[in-house]
C-alpha cells in the first residue's frame, strides 16, 4: 500500500494539472468567441463567391474557359489538402481530420489514382508520415500566429497554384473540420479545384433572375476572380478549423479539469483510509504492550 507521502506527492501533482487545464479552458474559451465570429461573417462571402463562379461558369461547358474553373480533363492525379493544427491537447480534433484523410487516400489508391497531400498543420503532417510518408509532397506549419490572416491563406493559395500551373496535380480538395458548436465540429471534404458544378441550374442562375453584362468578357473576369475565390475559400477553411480547434480544446480542457476533481477526490479518500488505518495499527500495538506489562 502507498504510504501517506505517496499520496501527498500524487495529490499535489494533479493539483497541478488541473490548475493549467483550467487556465488553459479560460483561454479556450476566450479565443473561441473571436474565431466563431470570424468564421461565422467569413461563411456568406465566401458562398457569394461560390455563387459568383457558378453565375460566370455556366456559360463554359465542355472543357472551355480558364483551367483553373475547367479542370485539366483528367481526373487521374489527386492533391489532398488536409488541414489539421500545428498543437494537441485539443480532444478528437486532429485525429478526426487525419482519419478521414487516411480513409480518402486509401479510396483513391484503391481506385488507380495518384495522391498527393500537402498537409497544413503539423499534427497531419505528423500523423499521416505514419502511413502515407511517400506521398506528403509539402507541409505548411505555424500559420495563425499571432493572430490568422488573409495572409496565411494566401501562402497557401500560392503554393497550389503553383503547382497546378506546373501540371502536378487535376484535382485538389481541402478537409477540415467545420465548426457548429464548442461540443460538435463536422469534417468536411470541399472540392477547390475544379471547382465543383452546381449541383441545378437554379443554383447557377443569378440572384432574381437579373441580367448581367461584364466588361471586360467573362474569361478575363475569371482569369482574375478564380485565383481569387480559391485563397477565400482556403481563407474560409482556416478560419472553421481555428473556431473547431478552440471549440474542442475548450470543452477537452473542461473534461480534464473534471476529471482531476474526481482523482483528487478518490486519491483524498484513499490517503485518509491510510491515515486512519495507520492510527488504528498504532493504538493496537500500544494498546498490546500495554496488557503484556
Amino acid at each position: 500500500m502507498p504510504s501517506l507521502k505517496t499520496y501527498r506527492l500524487r495529490i499535489r501533482s494533479v493539483q497541478s494539472t488541473q490548475k493549467i487545464t483550467k487556465a488553459m479552458k479560460m483561454v479556450a474559451a476566450a479565443k473561441l468567441r473571436r474565431a466563431q465570429e470570424q468564421a461565422t461573417a467569413a461563411r456568406p462571402y465566401a458562398e457569394a463567391m461560390d455563387n459568383l463562379m457558378a453565375s460566370l461558369g455556366a456559360s463554359f461547358k465542355g472543357g472551355t474557359g480558364p483551367r483553373l474553373l475547367a479542370g485539366t480533363g483528367s481526373d487521374k492525379v489527386h492533391l489532398l489538402i488536409v488541414a489539421t493544427g500545428d498543437r494537441g491537447l485539443c480532444g478528437a480534433f486532429n485525429s478526426s481530420i487525419v482519419r478521414e484523410a487516411r480513409r480518402v487516400i486509401r479510396a483513391l489508391l484503391a481506385e488507380g489514382k495518384t495522391v498527393k497531400v500537402l498537409t497544413v498543420g503539423r499534427k497531419g503532417r505528423d500523423q499521416l508520415r505514419r502511413d502515407f510518408a511517400g506521398n506528403i509532397v509539402e507541409s505548411i506549419t505555424d500559420l495563425g500566429r499571432p493572430r490568422l490572416s488573409y495572409g496565411d491563406a494566401q501562402k497557401v493559395a500560392q503554393r497550389v497554384l503553383e503547382m497546378f500551373e506546373a501540371g502536378e496535380f487535376d484535382v485538389a480538395s481541402v478537409i477540415f473540420n467545420r465548426f457548429k458548436s464548442a461540443m460538435t465540429q463536422i469534417v468536411t471534404r470541399q472540392q477547390l479545384i475544379p471547382p465543383p458544378a452546381p449541383e441545378t441550374a437554379a443554383s447557377a442562375a443569378p440572384a432574381g433572375g437579373a441580367s448581367y453584362e461584364f466588361e471586360p468578357d467573362e474569361a478575363e473576369i475569371l482569369a482574375d476572380l478564380l485565383p481569387r475565390n480559391l485563397t477565400v475559400q482556403i481563407f474560409r477553411v482556416l478560419l472553421e478549423n481555428a473556431a473547431s480547434f478552440y471549440g474542442s480544446q475548450m470543452t477537452a480542457m473542461d473534461s480534464a479539469t473534471k476529471n482531476a476533481g474526481d482523482m483528487i477526490r478518490r486519491l483524498t479518500l484513499q490517503m485518509n483510509r491510510t491515515r486512519q488505518a495507520s492510527i488504528t495499527k498504532e493504538l493496537i500495538e500500544i494498546i498490546s504492550g500495554a496488557e503484556a506489562v
